[in-house]
């Protein structure tokens, strides 16, 4: 139990984690590009929030959030999704107040107890932008295409975005009656998590991934087809606006989200080659949540990317070294008085922008040698009694394999015209 991480968690290891940090890189990049701002808000909310933004008839809200009693009897809940978060952030710090849109971004981990599989874990990541202020159909194609981009920006290639309608909340209840009316009859065949949802929110049906409830709805028709007037014309909006800017798009009418807080636009981008956990992120409008939250009706739109997928994702297409570690310096330094000056030329070296490490074991020139060679090191710096003697240092370049004498005064501005510094 001490030397092994909970199930459903994991550490992310150096030769990892330089991954992670290329991507949350990109996507911080691209947000900034398009003018969004970074929020970060705590890693437990009241539990309250999530039951009412999520709904309490979902999964995440029914059978996988962390809730626990704190010392004050308050109900806390590990954050599973960071839109309820953000929605409260923006209404207890008053920005509805500044100019809007507010266009905001965040990312960290996030919790949900479920079964441990491929891409899911009970601890994961997930990046997500969030945009509050605005009805505008093209708002739905800014954000939609800020999330494909970013697999763009990565190299992960060959995904679809799934597009849909989830109407409003004047034309969704007569659709629920629809598909009540049409399943009523298939009750027994369903699973048991469908015959809860028939009652309390039949749409969710849609979204099962169970063979038989699957062929039971698979002639329902379509929520396109039973959309008001001011959905049906967002919707068209969206997809033009889509189309202007050159993103490809598949309409799927059985698209309709885990959440409860969707309203008219859904999107999903998937990956093909993953197979069942092939979704790599997705989001939609959720013009009434403000509301729900306790705020004025606000409009607002987003999307969530699942890290640990996007990095399936990458290994799945070959292409997970995307991240190459910048060359760097090392000084091999041969005795007590060459250690000690050693490690001024490794301070003086990093102070200047300069990666450099050097030995602590006093091991052999032979053995340090072989050090810079693994941490990829482009240049050593080889000291000893008699280079200290000279003022001068042998200076290695490890990939032509030829080095040269340089003065110990001039090592620092000749490696940073070498390196580009």
């Amino acid at each position: 139990m001490l030397t092994k991480a909970p199930r459903g968690t994991g550490d992310i290891l150096p030769g990892e984690v330089e991954k992670w940090q290329y991507l949350e890189e990109q996507f911080k990049k691209l947000c900034r590009d398009y003018n969004y701002k970074e929020i970060r808000t705590p890693i437990f909310e009241h539990t309250e929030l999530f039951v009412r933004s999520v709904g309490e008839d979902t999964d995440i809200v029914g059978k996988e959030m962390y809730t626990f009693l704190d010392k004050g009897d308050r109900s806390i809940t590990l954050r599973p999704e960071g839109t309820a978060p953000t929605v409260r952030a923006y209404l207890q710090h008053k920005l509805y107040g500044q100019a809007q849109p507010v266009k905001l971004f965040y990312y960290g981990p996030m919790f949900r107890y479920d079964r441990p599989q491929a891409g899911r874990f009970r601890q994961f990541h997930q990046w997500g932008v969030e945009v509050f202020g605005s009805r505008e159909p093209l708002l739905d194609a800014e954000v939609i295409s800020l999330a494909v981009a970013f697999f763009n920006s990565v190299g992960i290639e060959g995904l679809i975005l799934e597009l849909n309608s989830v109407g409003c909340s004047k034309c969704r209840p007569s659709y629920r009656e629809e598909i009540r009316k049409y399943i009523a009859g298939y009750r027994d065949s369903l699973c048991l998590d469908c015959s809860r949802r028939l009652e309390t929110n039949p749409m969710r049906i849609l979204d099962c991934k169970e063979k038989n409830c699957k062929e039971i709805t698979n002639n329902i028709p379509e929520m396109t087809g039973h959309l008001c007037e001011e959905c049906r014309e967002h919707f068209k909006e969206v997809v033009e606006s889509l189309e202007a800017i050159k993103v490809s798009y598949r309409i799927n009418p059985r698209l309709v989200r885990g959440l409860d807080y969707y309203t008219r636009t859904a999107f999903e981008i998937i990956d093909p080659q993953l197979g069942a956990q092939n979704s790599l992120g997705g989001g939609g409008r959720y013009d009434d949540l403000v509301e729900v939250c306790g705020g004025n009706t606000t409009p607002a739109v987003g999307f969530a990317i699942g890290l640990e997928r996007a990095l399936l994702a990458l290994k799945s297409k070959s292409i997970e070294d995307l991240y190459q570690e910048k060359p760097g310096v090392f000084v091999a330094a041969l005795g007590n008085k060459a250690g000690m000056e050693g490690l001024k030329m490794v301070t003086e070296l990093r102070h200047e922008g300069i990666k450099a490490e050097k030995d602590y074991l006093h091991r052999s020139l032979k053995a340090q040698m072989k050090q810079a060679d693994r941490i990829n090191a482009r240049y050593v710096i080889i000291m000893g009694e008699e280079e200290l003697e000279k003022g001068k240092v042998l200076l290695r370049d490890m990939k032509e394999g030829h080095q040269r004498e340089v003065t110990k005064k001039e090592i620092t501005a000749h490696l940073k015209e070498k390196m580009g510094r």
